[in-house]
Protein backbone atom coordinates (compact mmCIF):
# COMPACT_ATOMS: atom_id res chain seq x y z
CA UNK A 1 0.00 0.00 0.00
CA UNK A 2 1.07 3.33 -0.92
CA UNK A 3 0.46 6.32 1.52
CA UNK A 4 -0.47 10.00 0.31
CA UNK A 5 3.05 11.26 -0.40
CA UNK A 6 3.66 14.41 2.21
CA UNK A 7 3.16 17.43 0.60
CA UNK A 8 4.73 20.93 2.14
CA UNK A 9 4.63 24.80 0.77
CA UNK A 10 7.60 26.63 0.50
CA UNK A 11 9.17 30.03 -1.36
CA UNK A 12 10.31 29.38 -4.82
CA UNK A 13 13.34 32.43 -4.61
CA UNK A 14 14.95 31.62 -8.04
CA UNK A 15 14.73 29.39 -10.94
CA UNK A 16 18.41 28.59 -12.22
CA UNK A 17 19.61 26.10 -15.29
CA UNK A 18 21.98 23.27 -15.14
CA UNK A 19 23.85 21.38 -18.42
CA UNK A 20 24.05 17.77 -18.81
CA UNK A 21 26.65 16.37 -20.46
CA UNK A 22 24.69 15.88 -23.34
CA UNK A 23 24.02 19.91 -23.74
CA UNK A 24 20.28 19.01 -22.09
CA UNK A 25 19.42 22.35 -20.09
CA UNK A 26 17.34 21.51 -16.73
CA UNK A 27 16.00 24.13 -15.13
CA UNK A 28 15.55 24.25 -11.07
CA UNK A 29 13.80 25.54 -8.50
CA UNK A 30 15.89 26.69 -5.89
CA UNK A 31 13.40 26.48 -2.40
CA UNK A 32 13.39 28.03 0.95
CA UNK A 33 14.62 25.05 2.73
CA UNK A 34 12.07 22.44 3.99
CA UNK A 35 11.83 19.53 5.41
CA UNK A 36 9.95 16.91 3.49
CA UNK A 37 9.64 12.93 4.24
CA UNK A 38 12.87 13.02 6.81
CA UNK A 39 15.29 15.16 4.53
CA UNK A 40 15.78 19.11 4.20
CA UNK A 41 14.75 19.74 0.47
CA UNK A 42 15.99 23.37 -1.23
CA UNK A 43 15.88 22.19 -4.60
CA UNK A 44 13.53 20.17 -6.93
CA UNK A 45 13.74 20.02 -11.13
CA UNK A 46 11.31 21.71 -13.35
CA UNK A 47 12.13 19.35 -16.24
CA UNK A 48 11.57 21.39 -18.84
CA UNK A 49 10.25 24.75 -20.47
CA UNK A 50 6.99 23.11 -21.13
CA UNK A 51 6.88 22.03 -17.46
CA UNK A 52 7.10 25.71 -16.16
CA UNK A 53 4.33 26.92 -18.59
CA UNK A 54 2.14 24.23 -17.41
CA UNK A 55 2.55 24.77 -13.43
CA UNK A 56 2.86 28.39 -14.34
CA UNK A 57 5.35 28.94 -11.73
CA UNK A 58 7.27 32.22 -10.73
CA UNK A 59 10.19 33.27 -8.78
CA UNK A 60 8.78 34.52 -5.85
CA UNK A 61 5.72 32.12 -5.59
CA UNK A 62 4.87 29.87 -2.91
CA UNK A 63 4.59 26.36 -4.67
CA UNK A 64 3.62 22.82 -2.86
CA UNK A 65 6.59 20.42 -2.82
CA UNK A 66 6.35 16.66 -2.05
CA UNK A 67 8.64 13.38 -3.07
CA UNK A 68 7.98 11.40 -6.16
CA UNK A 69 8.24 7.85 -4.89
CA UNK A 70 9.45 9.75 -1.40
CA UNK A 71 12.69 10.38 -2.79
CA UNK A 72 13.02 12.54 -5.69
CA UNK A 73 11.81 16.63 -5.03
CA UNK A 74 8.76 17.67 -7.17
CA UNK A 75 6.77 20.90 -7.53
CA UNK A 76 3.23 19.68 -7.80
CA UNK A 77 1.35 23.34 -8.11
CA UNK A 78 1.56 26.91 -6.96
CA UNK A 79 0.45 27.68 -3.67
CA UNK A 80 -2.68 30.43 -4.45
CA UNK A 81 -3.31 30.92 -0.47
CA UNK A 82 -0.49 33.23 -1.01
CA UNK A 83 0.19 36.62 -3.64
CA UNK A 84 1.97 35.43 -6.59
CA UNK A 85 5.49 35.56 -6.95
CA UNK A 86 6.74 38.05 -10.37
CA UNK A 87 4.27 40.14 -12.80
CA UNK A 88 4.72 38.35 -15.56
CA UNK A 89 5.16 34.30 -16.76
CA UNK A 90 8.81 33.02 -15.97
CA UNK A 91 10.25 33.43 -19.59
CA UNK A 92 12.78 30.48 -20.05
CA UNK A 93 16.34 31.42 -20.71
CA UNK A 94 17.73 31.90 -24.61
CA UNK A 95 21.66 31.18 -24.48
CA UNK A 96 23.55 28.46 -22.40
CA UNK A 97 24.20 29.73 -18.87
CA UNK A 98 27.72 28.83 -19.13
CA UNK A 99 29.18 29.35 -22.52
CA UNK A 100 26.20 31.73 -23.99
CA UNK A 101 25.87 29.71 -27.05
CA UNK A 102 22.30 30.23 -28.67
CA UNK A 103 19.81 27.29 -27.34
CA UNK A 104 18.33 24.71 -29.64
CA UNK A 105 15.49 22.83 -29.26
CA UNK A 106 14.51 20.17 -31.76
CA UNK A 107 11.49 19.07 -32.90
CA UNK A 108 9.39 16.08 -31.05
CA UNK A 109 11.64 16.58 -27.76
CA UNK A 110 11.11 18.65 -24.42
CA UNK A 111 14.33 19.97 -23.76
CA UNK A 112 16.30 22.73 -24.67
CA UNK A 113 19.96 21.82 -25.33
CA UNK A 114 22.81 23.70 -25.60
CA UNK A 115 24.88 22.98 -28.88
CA UNK A 116 28.71 23.52 -27.79
CA UNK A 117 29.68 20.00 -27.34
CA UNK A 118 33.61 20.85 -27.59
CA UNK A 119 33.63 23.85 -25.09
CA UNK A 120 30.80 24.73 -22.58
CA UNK A 121 32.55 22.94 -19.33
CA UNK A 122 29.44 21.13 -17.56
CA UNK A 123 29.22 19.32 -20.32
CA UNK A 124 32.91 17.79 -20.75
CA UNK A 125 33.19 17.53 -17.19
CA UNK A 126 29.93 15.47 -17.05
CA UNK A 127 31.18 13.14 -20.34
CA UNK A 128 34.44 12.25 -17.93
CA UNK A 129 32.37 11.36 -15.46
CA UNK A 130 30.46 9.30 -17.33
CA UNK A 131 33.26 7.65 -18.74
CA UNK A 132 34.48 6.72 -15.57
CA UNK A 133 31.06 5.89 -14.18
CA UNK A 134 30.56 1.96 -12.88
CA UNK A 135 28.55 0.73 -15.98
CA UNK A 136 31.08 2.37 -18.04
CA UNK A 137 34.87 1.98 -17.97
CA UNK A 138 34.50 1.47 -13.68
CA UNK A 139 37.13 3.51 -13.07
CA UNK A 140 37.87 3.61 -9.48
CA UNK A 141 39.58 6.87 -7.58
CA UNK A 142 38.32 8.77 -10.45
CA UNK A 143 34.89 10.61 -8.34
CA UNK A 144 33.40 14.30 -9.47
CA UNK A 145 35.58 16.36 -7.67
CA UNK A 146 38.98 14.65 -9.01
CA UNK A 147 37.70 15.12 -12.69
CA UNK A 148 36.59 18.60 -12.25
CA UNK A 149 39.82 19.79 -10.18
CA UNK A 150 42.06 18.14 -13.00
CA UNK A 151 40.11 19.53 -15.95
CA UNK A 152 40.05 23.48 -14.05
CA UNK A 153 43.62 22.56 -13.83
CA UNK A 154 44.06 21.87 -17.24
CA UNK A 155 45.28 18.34 -16.99
CA UNK A 156 42.34 16.60 -18.48
CA UNK A 157 40.16 18.05 -21.56
CA UNK A 158 38.81 15.05 -22.79
CA UNK A 159 38.64 11.66 -22.45
CA UNK A 160 41.53 10.44 -24.11
CA UNK A 161 43.47 12.71 -21.96
CA UNK A 162 42.60 9.73 -18.61
CA UNK A 163 44.98 7.17 -20.63
CA UNK A 164 47.60 10.19 -21.66
CA UNK A 165 48.50 11.95 -18.45
CA UNK A 166 51.39 11.31 -16.65
CA UNK A 167 49.89 10.51 -13.12
CA UNK A 168 52.82 10.53 -11.62
CA UNK A 169 53.55 14.52 -12.36
CA UNK A 170 50.02 14.59 -10.41
CA UNK A 171 51.01 13.94 -7.00
CA UNK A 172 50.36 16.40 -4.10
CA UNK A 173 47.86 18.45 -6.39
CA UNK A 174 45.43 20.53 -4.61
CA UNK A 175 41.40 20.25 -5.32
CA UNK A 176 38.57 22.25 -3.21
CA UNK A 177 34.82 21.69 -3.24
CA UNK A 178 31.82 23.73 -1.45
CA UNK A 179 29.58 21.85 0.29
CA UNK A 180 26.11 22.30 -1.44
CA UNK A 181 24.50 22.47 2.08
CA UNK A 182 26.94 24.33 4.46
CA UNK A 183 28.83 26.03 1.54
CA UNK A 184 31.51 24.69 3.51
CA UNK A 185 35.16 24.64 1.06
CA UNK A 186 36.92 21.62 1.74
CA UNK A 187 40.09 20.69 -0.22
CA UNK A 188 42.27 17.29 -0.57
CA UNK A 189 45.39 16.46 -2.37
CA UNK A 190 46.10 13.19 -4.91
CA UNK A 191 48.93 11.05 -2.90
CA UNK A 192 51.00 8.52 -3.87
CA UNK A 193 48.82 5.55 -2.34
CA UNK A 194 45.50 7.03 -3.98
CA UNK A 195 47.38 7.41 -7.81
CA UNK A 196 49.00 3.50 -7.47
CA UNK A 197 45.14 2.31 -7.16
CA UNK A 198 43.75 4.89 -9.92
CA UNK A 199 46.76 3.44 -12.35
CA UNK A 200 45.86 0.01 -11.45
CA UNK A 201 42.38 0.55 -12.18
CA UNK A 202 43.35 2.51 -15.35
CA UNK A 203 44.81 -0.73 -16.61
CA UNK A 204 42.17 -2.98 -15.66
CA UNK A 205 39.99 -0.67 -17.30
CA UNK A 206 41.54 -1.63 -20.61
CA UNK A 207 39.79 -5.05 -20.59
CA UNK A 208 36.49 -3.78 -20.15
CA UNK A 209 34.50 -5.14 -22.95
CA UNK A 210 33.47 -3.34 -26.07
CA UNK A 211 30.17 -2.61 -25.50
CA UNK A 212 30.36 -0.90 -22.34
CA UNK A 213 33.44 1.40 -24.04
CA UNK A 214 30.86 2.02 -26.59
CA UNK A 215 28.58 3.37 -24.11
CA UNK A 216 31.17 4.92 -22.23
CA UNK A 217 31.74 7.31 -24.83
CA UNK A 218 28.30 9.42 -24.21
CA UNK A 219 26.98 8.75 -28.15
CA UNK A 220 23.17 10.65 -27.33
CA UNK A 221 20.70 8.27 -27.19
CA UNK A 222 23.10 5.40 -27.14
CA UNK A 223 22.50 3.88 -23.52
CA UNK A 224 24.09 0.24 -22.13
CA UNK A 225 20.90 -1.75 -23.30
CA UNK A 226 21.32 -0.06 -26.72
CA UNK A 227 24.89 -0.37 -26.90
CA UNK A 228 24.99 -4.17 -25.99
CA UNK A 229 22.55 -4.74 -29.22
CA UNK A 230 24.97 -2.79 -31.42
CA UNK A 231 28.02 -3.93 -29.99
CA UNK A 232 26.65 -7.73 -30.26
CA UNK A 233 25.40 -7.12 -34.18
CA UNK A 234 28.09 -5.43 -35.65
CA UNK A 235 31.35 -6.89 -33.56
CA UNK A 236 33.67 -3.83 -34.16
CA UNK A 237 34.32 -0.13 -33.71
CA UNK A 238 35.32 -0.13 -37.20
CA UNK A 239 32.30 -1.84 -37.99
CA UNK A 240 30.02 0.76 -36.39
CA UNK A 241 32.42 3.60 -37.89
CA UNK A 242 31.39 2.23 -41.46
CA UNK A 243 27.74 1.34 -40.87
CA UNK A 244 25.05 2.64 -42.84
CA UNK A 245 21.89 4.22 -41.89
CA UNK A 246 20.31 0.87 -43.43
CA UNK A 247 22.52 -1.10 -41.32
CA UNK A 248 22.05 0.58 -38.02
CA UNK A 249 18.22 0.63 -38.16
CA UNK A 250 18.69 -3.34 -39.11
CA UNK A 251 19.63 -3.68 -35.45
CA UNK A 252 17.03 -4.73 -32.95
CA UNK A 253 16.42 -1.48 -30.72
CA UNK A 254 17.73 1.23 -32.85
CA UNK A 255 15.60 3.11 -34.64
CA UNK A 256 15.63 6.24 -36.84
CA UNK A 257 16.69 8.61 -33.84
CA UNK A 258 19.04 6.47 -32.47
CA UNK A 259 20.90 5.95 -36.04
CA UNK A 260 21.17 9.36 -36.32
CA UNK A 261 22.75 10.18 -33.69
CA UNK A 262 25.26 7.35 -34.33
CA UNK A 263 25.99 8.82 -38.15
CA UNK A 264 26.62 12.16 -36.49
CA UNK A 265 29.00 11.43 -34.10
CA UNK A 266 31.09 9.13 -36.03
CA UNK A 267 30.77 12.12 -38.45
CA UNK A 268 33.11 14.09 -36.54
CA UNK A 269 37.04 14.00 -37.08
CA UNK A 270 37.48 14.94 -33.56
CA UNK A 271 35.35 12.15 -32.27
CA UNK A 272 36.98 9.61 -34.36
CA UNK A 273 40.52 11.28 -33.56
CA UNK A 274 39.30 10.28 -29.81
CA UNK A 275 38.19 6.49 -30.69
CA UNK A 276 41.40 5.64 -32.56
CA UNK A 277 43.53 6.87 -29.32
CA UNK A 278 41.74 5.00 -27.16
CA UNK A 279 42.43 2.52 -29.01
CA UNK A 280 46.38 2.67 -29.54
CA UNK A 281 46.42 3.25 -25.39
CA UNK A 282 44.49 -0.53 -25.59
CA UNK A 283 41.11 -0.29 -24.92
CA UNK A 284 38.71 -3.00 -26.38
CA UNK A 285 37.33 -2.18 -29.84
CA UNK A 286 35.91 -5.41 -31.09
CA UNK A 287 33.56 -7.75 -29.04
CA UNK A 288 35.55 -10.93 -27.68
CA UNK A 289 34.30 -14.41 -29.27
CA UNK A 290 34.47 -15.66 -25.84
CA UNK A 291 32.54 -13.24 -23.99
CA UNK A 292 29.42 -13.53 -26.21
CA UNK A 293 29.23 -17.01 -26.40
CA UNK A 294 26.12 -18.49 -25.37
CA UNK A 295 26.11 -21.29 -22.48
CA UNK A 296 22.59 -22.23 -24.33
CA UNK A 297 19.85 -21.32 -26.01
CA UNK A 298 16.85 -22.56 -23.88
CA UNK A 299 15.60 -18.82 -23.88
CA UNK A 300 16.46 -18.31 -27.44
CA UNK A 301 13.26 -16.16 -28.46
CA UNK A 302 11.95 -15.21 -25.42
CA UNK A 303 11.96 -11.29 -24.06
CA UNK A 304 12.12 -10.40 -20.73
CA UNK A 305 11.31 -7.52 -18.28
CA UNK A 306 13.58 -7.29 -14.90
CA UNK A 307 11.86 -5.36 -12.19
CA UNK A 308 12.37 -5.93 -8.11
CA UNK A 309 15.61 -7.30 -6.40
CA UNK A 310 16.60 -10.69 -6.27
CA UNK A 311 18.22 -13.43 -3.69
CA UNK A 312 20.28 -15.31 -5.97
CA UNK A 313 21.27 -12.50 -8.71
CA UNK A 314 22.18 -9.14 -9.17
CA UNK A 315 20.24 -6.96 -11.15
CA UNK A 316 22.82 -6.80 -13.90
CA UNK A 317 23.93 -10.69 -13.18
CA UNK A 318 20.21 -11.85 -13.82
CA UNK A 319 20.67 -9.87 -17.22
CA UNK A 320 23.72 -11.49 -18.42
CA UNK A 321 22.38 -14.83 -17.77
CA UNK A 322 19.20 -14.77 -19.57
CA UNK A 323 20.80 -13.34 -22.30
CA UNK A 324 23.96 -16.37 -21.64
CA UNK A 325 21.34 -18.29 -22.32
CA UNK A 326 19.69 -16.88 -25.33
CA UNK A 327 17.24 -14.70 -23.86
CA UNK A 328 16.58 -10.74 -24.91
CA UNK A 329 16.31 -8.17 -21.92
CA UNK A 330 13.83 -5.26 -22.83
CA UNK A 331 13.90 -2.13 -20.26
CA UNK A 332 9.81 -1.80 -20.61
CA UNK A 333 6.97 -4.00 -21.37
CA UNK A 334 5.07 -4.45 -24.75
CA UNK A 335 2.80 -7.32 -26.30
CA UNK A 336 6.50 -8.31 -27.57
CA UNK A 337 7.06 -9.06 -23.77
CA UNK A 338 7.63 -13.13 -22.98
CA UNK A 339 7.80 -12.72 -19.31
CA UNK A 340 7.50 -10.06 -16.37
CA UNK A 341 11.17 -11.69 -13.66
CA UNK A 342 9.49 -9.60 -10.33
CA UNK A 343 11.76 -9.65 -7.03
CA UNK A 344 11.20 -8.52 -4.01
CA UNK A 345 10.18 -4.68 -4.37
CA UNK A 346 9.07 -4.92 -8.09
CA UNK A 347 7.54 -2.03 -9.53
CA UNK A 348 3.69 -2.30 -8.92
CA UNK A 349 3.00 -0.08 -12.46
CA UNK A 350 5.06 -3.15 -14.06
CA UNK A 351 3.04 -5.66 -12.90
CA UNK A 352 -0.15 -3.76 -13.65
CA UNK A 353 1.01 -3.16 -17.28
CA UNK A 354 1.76 -7.02 -17.86
CA UNK A 355 -1.35 -7.72 -16.21
CA UNK A 356 -3.34 -5.87 -18.60
CA UNK A 357 -0.74 -6.98 -21.51
CA UNK A 358 -1.38 -10.53 -20.73
CA UNK A 359 1.98 -10.85 -20.29
CA UNK A 360 3.29 -13.73 -17.31
CA UNK A 361 4.90 -12.97 -14.49
CA UNK A 362 7.18 -15.29 -13.40
CA UNK A 363 9.89 -15.71 -10.02
CA UNK A 364 13.54 -15.85 -9.75
CA UNK A 365 13.24 -19.35 -9.04
CA UNK A 366 10.81 -19.92 -11.48
CA UNK A 367 13.35 -18.51 -14.04
CA UNK A 368 16.07 -20.65 -12.84
CA UNK A 369 13.63 -23.75 -13.22
CA UNK A 370 12.88 -22.88 -16.49
CA UNK A 371 16.98 -23.22 -17.30
CA UNK A 372 17.10 -26.30 -15.39
CA UNK A 373 20.09 -25.35 -13.22
CA UNK A 374 20.42 -25.40 -9.70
Amino acid sequence: YKFKAESVSTLLHQITYQVGRTGAITPVANLEPVLIAGTMVKRASLHNADQIAKLDVREGDHVWVEKGGEIIPKITHVDLAFPRGAERVHSYIQNCPICQSPLIRMEGEAQHYCPNTENCDPQIIGKLEHFVSRKAMNIEGLGSETLSGLFYLQKIRDIKDIYALNWDDCEGLEFSSEDELTGEVKKRSLQAKSIANLKSALESSKQVPFERVLFALGIRHVGETVAKKIARTLGSMEALQNASMETLLSIDEVGGKIAQSILSYMGDARNCDVIRQLGLFGLQMSCDAEGTQLTSEILKGKTFVVSGVFEKFGRDEVKQWIESHGGKVSGSISSKTSYLLAGAESGPAKQKKAEELGVEVISEQALIEMVGES
